[in-house]
């Protein structure tokens, strides 16, 4: 079947290939056709663009010539009244990628939080970037206006894509200073899932707030990473408590850290019962271990107190609890992963960006818990008639 339909059953010997090729090309039949009663033959797109079978190259004994349906990848340039035509020669056409294995996330936190300092880490360790640029100084890779860097400040929202493990990561930074709120506002709404970045000394703060908003308003999934747990005075309960009474959040505290201060030297992952440190001049090196014997007790209450929180929002976890069973890793994952994308918890994690701890496992969190475009519904408004 040859563009439209039309079955080429026989070649005559006296129709040749050039000669099939000049009816094509001038458009009218050409008298020997019609003498043989041969029907008009239609080879534009395809048809056109393949190679002479070897019978009517170097013989002219009648032959039954199929056309073999091309596949849907060459099918995808579409032209009206056309049908489908293949691409030309040399031109290669990339498959569409997996959407499930793509997360459209931003990075939110009031002025001063670390959120630029923990991009250049994200950039860092997932490759993207062979060196660390810091705020101050010679400005982050992020910061790309000359005020920003001489300011120290991120004043327009930037955006850039990192590949980590399977999934592609488009990430905006978005600023954090009230007079440039809107750049916010304008980048939660086309988001899937954000990070919301809490500064472990102050804690909520007043742009904390209203970054909260925002992601309400627009129903973004986030989760939390209390940032500056080095700093003097790093309180990462006080932060959890505030979470709660101020922003009004089911926090999942999945993360405990491992000394405080100046003695932070890694994290505790609830989930998987180990004790992770960050090794390196950079910290690209992820060391796991058993939890040390002086912080088990403290890892056993924090899970069993995670646990209990996630039973609030999974009757099968529920269940085990109450039968004194063991809960299984992937329930837990999974149930994390629904109710953050339902917006009925917001797991916590820590560490510190500018010393170089934790930012991995946070990018592990965006991959495991975060939403897909295809976990994501987006309504319209219909401002004339009021409805959604």
């Amino acid at each position: 079947m040859i563009d439209g339909g039309v079955h080429l059953t026989e070649v005559r010997r006296s129709l040749s290939w050039k000669a099939l090729r000049r009816r094509t090309q001038s458009g009218p039949p050409l008298a020997t056709h019609a003498r043989h009663g041969l029907a008009p033959i239609n080879l534009q797109g395809i048809g056109t663009r393949i190679r002479p079978p070897v019978c009517l190259r170097q013989s002219f004994r009648p032959v039954a010539v199929r056309w073999v349906e091309p596949s849907p990848a060459w099918r995808i340039r579409l032209f009206p009244g056309r049908g489908a035509h293949r691409p030309p020669f040399g031109m290669t056409i990339p498959l569409m990628e997996n959407l499930r294995n793509v997360r459209n996330i931003g990075i939110s936190a009031h002025i001063d939080s670390g959120k630029t300092t923990l991009t250049e880490r994200v950039l860092f360790y997932s490759g993207k970037s062979h060196t660390i640029k810091e705020v101050r100084g010679e400005g982050a890779k992020m910061d790309h206006m000359e005020l920003e860097k001489e300011r120290g400040i991120t004043i327009t929202s930037a955006a850039t894509t990192v590949q980590w493990l399977d999934k592609k990561i488009n990430i905006i930074d978005t600023p954090g200073h009230v007079d440039f709120t809107v750049e916010v506002e304008r980048s939660l709404r086309v988001l899937d899932g954000a990070v919301l970045v809490l500064c472990a000394v102050a804690g909520v703060q007043s742009q904390s707030i209203t970054v909260d908003r925002q992601m309400k308003r627009y129903r973004v999934p986030r989760l939390a990473f209390i940032n500056k747990m080095d700093r003097t005075g790093a309180n990462p309960a006080n932060v959890i408590s505030q979470l709660e009474s101020k922003l009004g959040l089911t926090t999942v505290p999945i993360q405990i850290p491992i000394g405080g201060e100046i003695n932070f030297g890694g994290v505790i992952d609830l989930i998987n019962r180990e004790a992770v440190y960050f090794d390196g001049e950079k910290g690209e090196t992820v060391r796991r271990e058993p939890i040390p014997a002086e912080l088990v007790d403290e890892a056993e209450r924090a899970r069993q107190g995670m646990l209990e929180a996630l039973s609030l929002v999974s009757d099968r976890i529920m269940e085990l609890l109450l039968e004194e069973q063991e809960v299984p890793l992937d329930l837990i994952h999974s149930t994390i992963r629904e109710a953050t994308i339902a917006q009925q918890i917001c797991p916590v994690l820590v560490g510190s960006a500018y010393k170089n701890k934790g930012v991995q496992l946070l990018l592990d969190a965006v991959n495991a818990y975060l939403p897909s475009p295809l976990d994501r519904e987006v309504f319209a408004k219909d401002n004339m008639n009021g409805m959604a």
